[in-house]
């Protein structure tokens, strides 16, 4: 089945993205369309805004990811879409533009999680077998999984409040610095000294997989009126090296978990995927974990850390490989846990586990 061909569509958060992705794993289109600019002024994504501009955009996304590809819809094999977890008007943007499409050309359906696209682009890019270890690192989500198919996931651990690129997100604002917080912290601690300032590593002094990053987060708030407090302001040089050491303490806790993980889940591959994932300090910090473990490595393009339509292109694709696909039915859900069996870690309500 190398020969099917599959249209992805992704728009959970505020990346309108579609690409088209072959059954041996080659991308023949990916385009996204970011809405950064938008939201800039808001100092985060602003849910109205980014479910109107996905609408928006979702058509054009579309018809250019088939133009690059220089194929048609008749050369589909079919339409994968995300349907959560995500901001609920973006999600539902998406898949009701992937099921018009689905409809209009007659072609299967495929609704995909998003975490579950992140999780599977080792396979995309690199064709691991399973099963393999996955650090999904990114705004929203942070936990560890060990991935035995495309839809078998076995949550090890994860974080207990603030996702690490939220935590980069919170710091950026504090210092001013523009949005999204984790490239702006990353460039920022580029020119730092990262051994300056003392921050935390929370939950090492803890058994298990388990994460935080909240109290971090506090503790850079409460360095920073200390900074300003005694200065009468803070300094480039302040909030360069506060940056460094914030970075440093994130990578620092993600790399002792990640061994953690993998000591006790000894699979040939430690992989991590999401936006986070392309920060080269943590990237560093788990390659060294991976080596001294014995396993390999792997880490997505800076291309695809990020969310793109490739990664649930693929995700559908190892779906339909495995003969599941939905109907006009499918509903967009704004809460979706890739382990269904594992005990909420952030609380659950109406609409289900939040993770």
């Amino acid at each position: 089945m190398d020969n099917i061909i599959f249209l992805g569509i992704e728009s959970s958060c505020d990346d309108t993205a579609a690409a088209i992705v072959r059954g041996d794993g080659h991308i023949l289109s990916s385009v996204v369309s970011s809405q950064t600019a938008l939201h800039a002024e808001f100092g985060g994504v602003v849910p109205e805004i980014a479910a109107r501009a996905h609408a928006e955009r979702l058509d054009i996304a579309v018809e250019q990811a088939l133009a690059e590809a220089g194929i048609g819809l008749r050369d589909l094999s079919g339409v994968a879409v995300t349907a959560g977890p995500g901001l609920i008007g973006g999600v539902m943007a998406g898949v009701m533009a992937a099921k018009g499409i689905a409809a209009g050309a007659g072609l299967p359906l495929v609704g995909v999680n998003h975490l579950a696209g992140h999780a599977l682009t080792p396979r995309l890019t690199d064709g691991v077998d399973y099963p393999y270890l996955m650090l999904l690192v990114s705004g929203g989500h942070c936990q560890f999984l060990l991935v035995d198919s495309p839809e078998d996931f076995t949550r090890l651990g994860g974080t207990i409040d603030d996702a690490p690129g939220e935590a980069f997100d919170k710091l950026a604002k504090l210092l001013a610095l523009p949005q999204p917080g984790g490239p702006s912290v990353e460039a920022e601690a580029q020119q730092g000294d990262p051994d300056r300032f003392s921050l935390p590593r929370p939950l090492l002094d803890r058994p298990g997989f388990d994460m935080s990053f909240s109290g971090l987060k506090t503790a850079a708030l409460r360095l920073r009126d200390q900074l300003i407090a005694e200065q009468g302001g803070l300094r480039e040089t302040d909030r360069r090296d506060l940056c460094a050491a914030f970075q440093l303490a994130v990578a620092e806790v993600l790399a002792e978990k990640s061994r953690r993980a993998l000591a006790a889940n000894p699979v040939p591959v430690l992989a991590v995927a999401g936006g986070v994932a392309a920060n080269r300090t943590i990237r560093a910090a788990l390659e060294r974990v991976a080596h001294d473990a014995d396993a390999k490595f792997l880490a997505p393009p800076l291309r695809l850390c990020t969310d793109n339509g490739a990664m649930i292109a693929w995700a559908g694709i190892e779906r339909f490989r495995l003969g599941h696909h939905d109907g006009m039915d499918l509903a967009a859900r704004p809460r979706w846990p890739l382990d269904r069996n594992a005990a909420p870690m952030l609380g659950s309500g109406k609409k289900g586990a939040k993770a």
